[in-house]
């Protein structure tokens, strides 16, 4: 499913989009869709890193000294 959203850019902005499509041989549309998940993904990468460290966080010494074989046999696995 496409939706269709409009934006206003600044004369400079707009230029500079003209040239990343021109140079990466995308339309705009793609460049602005690639920028938004190139941002998405980082902003995914950090959240998913402040909830491993608020885990790891609870449980301080869980790990420490541990190799990750004497992990794993602990587990059920």
């Amino acid at each position: 499913m496409r939706v269709r959203k409009n934006f206003i850019f600044d004369k400079e902005t707009a230029e500079h989009l003209e040239e990343l499509a021109k140079r990466d041989g995308k339309t705009q549309t793609q460049v602005v869709k690639d920028l938004i998940e190139e941002e998405y993904q980082i902003i995914s990468k950090e959240e998913k890193l402040r909830a491993f460290r608020s885990i790891v966080g609870s449980m301080p010494d869980a790990f420490v000294g541990k190799s990750i074989q004497s992990i794993k046999a602990s587990m059920d696995v």
